[in-house]
């Protein structure tokens, strides 16, 4: 392969990565959707089967790990919940809604926590 044909292959391949990403995140946007609108329906398994589907396809979307978060804390998987939250504020440390949601979870969970006796 000349240089020139190396060259091309390399700009054709950095070009498309960007696309690669915009459908990623498209697809983890629908996923996410979904979860929404069967979690609405009190459908949380089904949620977050979606969410975590959504963060497998792009593990930087930091709404998937705040919706999986409330998921699990719904459902009661609370070490899942507390992991989920610090990943969204990991990859979003700025999301004023992730915050806000890990920040009562964090509240709830040591009043909880003390009335118990841990």
């Amino acid at each position: 392969m000349t240089s020139r044909h190396l060259a091309l292959a390399l700009f054709l391949a950095l070009a498309s990565a960007p696309s690669a990403w915009a459908d990623a995140r498209g697809q983890a946007k629908e996923q996410v959707e979904f979860g929404i609108q069967v979690a609405q329906r009190g459908l949380w398994k089904e949620a977050i089967y979606r969410w975590e589907r959504a963060a497998q396809i792009d593990p930087t979307y930091a709404a998937a790990f705040n919706n999986l978060a409330v998921a699990y804390e719904h459902e009661g998987q609370l070490a899942k919940a507390r992991a989920a939250y610090d990943k969204a504020l990991a990859l979003d440390p700025g999301n004023a809604l992730v915050r806000q949601n890990y920040d009562l979870f964090k509240e709830i969970n040591d009043r909880v926590a003390q009335k118990d006796g841990r």
